[in-house]
């Protein structure tokens, strides 16, 4: 008898392995899978940075730059020669970008040809912060035609330092340099 069990397991042969239950979830899976990813839209923003005191010149009183100042008492959108057009202080929440806003449209309204705007931050400023600014200072949504849109005000956007974070080297001849960049 013990010859007979043994004949037994000699001769089995080895079983193959089935693999289609396995290849028929892979194409379900697979298909599912893919439409469920979700792509990230990346968005490229130019800006344009200061090219540095060189670019010093003569003001124009008629020509207005537009500023946009981001401190720790909140925003404040002047004309680049020291006048304030409007302050905005900070809410509860953080900085009041609706107010900001409402101020770009209005000042978009009064100088419709103008592109240009220049936003100054303090070190500490956070991403999202610039990044909120960033996004209502170059376009607002509004409808036409019973679709939202993105209006454009003022796309072209350069980035700065506020006057308060200046550099040491470079705080010490802006103090002599008088208001517009004249002595």
């Amino acid at each position: 008898m013990d010859r007979a069990k043994h004949r037994k397991h000699k001769y089995r042969e080895a079983s193959d392995l089935d693999v289609t239950p396995f290849m028929n979830l892979m194409i379900v899976l697979v298909p599912v899978l893919l439409l469920s990813m979700v792509f990230t839209h990346t968005a490229v923003i130019d800006l344009n940075f200061p090219a540095g005191s060189a670019a010093e010149g003569p003001v124009d009183p008629d020509t207005v730059h537009l500023e946009v100042v981001v401190s720790a008492q909140g925003l404040r959108i002047a004309d680049g020669r020291g006048g304030t057009i409007k302050m905005l202080s900070l809410l509860e929440g953080g900085h009041d970008y609706e107010g900001l806003s409402l101020v770009m449209r209005e000042l978009k309204r009064r100088m419709p040809d103008k592109r240009d705007i220049t936003v100054l931050l303090q070190e500490e400023t956070s991403y999202q912060t610039l990044v909120s600014i960033l996004d209502r200072v170059r376009s607002y949504a509004t409808v036409q035609h019973l679709d939202v849109v993105q209006a454009e005000l003022f796309p072209v956007v350069t980035l700065g330092d506020s006057p308060g974070t200046a550099p040491a080297a470079l705080s010490s001849a802006s103090d002599q340099v008088g208001p517009g960049g004249r002595s």
